[in-house]
């Protein structure tokens, strides 16, 4: 820091002590709002690393991502919605009132907590698919949409361009000139390479509605934090069928590919039942808020569906407005309440001291916790971040399993066989308090045992990391791991 300030003095010259004043100044107001905020005290200091080691520069990505507002005028067209909203969702837990009734006493707890500010009530009645290769994945959407009869709505944080998504398209197209309702909502960021061709165009001229969610603006006087981004991957057909799950809308054949990280591998859910319903409100609201053509959000009556299964499941939605703090909570209880074993799936695992001392906890309690994630990573700063806690975590019994098959995508947390959580929530500060994410909560043995045998399959084409081996890693090694450490609250 002192050879900094000397370079940046020879740089300055007489203008070094106008610097030195505006850092002092800058670094105070960050400080001051920290204080105000009341951000975690991990989130506060890492930034106030970011502002002192990088002056100026800190202050403007601490601008620009540094705060959790998701803007003024988002928020207003939340606030205009929100009693025709919770007027659905009492509607919601009336309606299956008794479905809860059918939980299992182990799950009752979860299945409340999720249900709690703004939830979505438990459901009975559903069919269940696990389908876990991309290109069958992307035709089977083909198979539904050409099957479709009333509309197609589909929200996902990444459309990329390239191989069978492009027949998707064209699909979509099709079933737009059959007189479909078809409804198409992407997120900005993620998806814009997708919105930048002329992809967009051919489905407007078709009769597809098309909308940016949460488009970046900047000069904006309402501004927003710039990296809180619709994460979630949706598709509903004819409010009788969802998909959910990890994957978003490309072919693992053209994607990413200069990552060098392999084809990224995903599941998805194929679901069936009276729950899809609580899946359509969750998209009609995101189209409602990211619609400027729309002012309001219309609650929709709810009808006794065909009951396609038996399986009880629960709409797991959050996000920055709310209920980010309930899926931090659903995940910790599930982490703390589990009696045999616990298996984890995600690309980019960033745990706080809450969540390392949950799993901790119950590797030493007894529980058999596996951590499954990718060996190589599309994000180098990730991946240093992730392996710092390696160490920490053999040291309790957690197993961690490197998946070599390519950038392991899948996001699940499997609770003694017996409960799922399945989405695309990645187990890290950013799916937990920032993005908005969509998530399953499945209460049946007979899914989970579907979900573990697949978790098996990932587990046979992972190695398993020895402790003894990684304890004797490089110093440098651990140097660049506990540096990213330092700013993993902030990824």
């Amino acid at each position: 820091m002192i050879y900094f300030y000397q370079a940046i003095q020879h740089f300055y010259g007489d203008y070094f002590l106008v610097f030195t004043v505006l850092h002092f100044i800058a670094v105070a107001c960050i400080g001051l709002h920290l204080i105000w905020v009341r951000r975690k005290v991990s989130v506060a200091l890492a930034w106030l690393g970011v502002v002192l080691i990088f002056p100026f520069l800190g202050l403007i990505v601490y601008f620009l991502i540094g705060g959790k507002s998701i803007g003024r005028d988002y928020m207003d067209r939340v606030a205009g919605m929100k009693d025709a909203l919770q007027q659905q969702l009492n509607a919601g837990f009336c309606f299956y009132k008794a479905d809860h009734d059918q939980l299992p006493f182990e799950a009752k707890a979860l299945s409340d907590l999720a249900a709690a500010n703004w939830g979505s009530p438990v459901v009975a009645g559903n069919a269940i698919d696990l389908l876990t290769d991309s290109l069958t994945i992307l035709s089977h959407f083909i198979t539904d949409i050409n099957a479709a009869k009333k509309s197609l709505h589909l929200e996902f944080y990444i459309w990329a361009i390239g191989g069978d998504a492009d027949r998707v398209a064209e699909a979509l197209i099709r079933a737009a000139q059959r007189g479909l309702e078809c409804k198409v909502l992407v997120d900005s960021l993620g998806s814009k390479n997708w919105l930048n061709s002329d992809w967009p165009k051919q489905l407007q001229a078709a009769g597809i509605e098309v909308v940016a969610a949460l488009p970046i603006r900047f000069g904006n006087f309402q501004f927003r934090r710039v990296d809180l981004r619709l994460h979630r991957k949706i598709f509903v057909i004819d409010e009788v069928i969802a998909w959910t799950g990890s994957m978003n809308l490309v072919d693992p054949r053209t994607f990413k590919q200069d990552a060098k990280v392999g084809e990224w591998v995903d599941a998805m859910l194929r679901v069936e039942g009276p729950v899809v319903s609580e899946f359509e409100t969750t998209f009609q609201l995101d189209w409602s808020v990211c619609n400027p053509q729309l002012t309001q959000f219309y609650p929709r009556p709810l009808q006794r569906q065909h009951l396609a299964g038996t399986i009880l499941a629960q709409k797991l939605s959050t996000g920055p407005i709310a209920r980010d703090d309930i899926l931090y909570q659903c995940i910790l209880s599930a982490l703390i309440d589990a009696r045999e074993s616990l298996i984890i799936t995600t690309p980019y695992f960033g745990a706080d001291d809450g969540l390392m001392q949950a799993l901790m906890a119950s590797a030493h309690r007894g529980v058999e916790v596996t951590l499954i994630v990718p060996r190589k990573n599309d994000s180098k700063l990730v991946a240093l971040s992730s392996r710092s806690y390696y160490e920490e975590l053999m040291a309790a019994g957690v197993r961690i399993a490197e998946f070599k098959g390519g950038l392991l995508h899948t996001k699940s947390l499997l609770i003694d066989q017996r409960i799922a959580m399945f989405g695309s929530v990645n187990f890290d500060m950013r799916s937990l308090h920032l993005n908005f994410e969509i998530s399953l909560l499945i209460y049946n043995s007979e899914f989970c045992k579907r979900l573990d045998d697949l978790l098996q399959t990932y587990i046979q084409k992972s190695i398993f990391v020895d402790p003894i081996t990684w304890s004797k890693r490089s110093r440098l090694q651990r140097l660049k791991e506990n540096a990213a450490y330092l700013i993993s609250p902030l990824l």
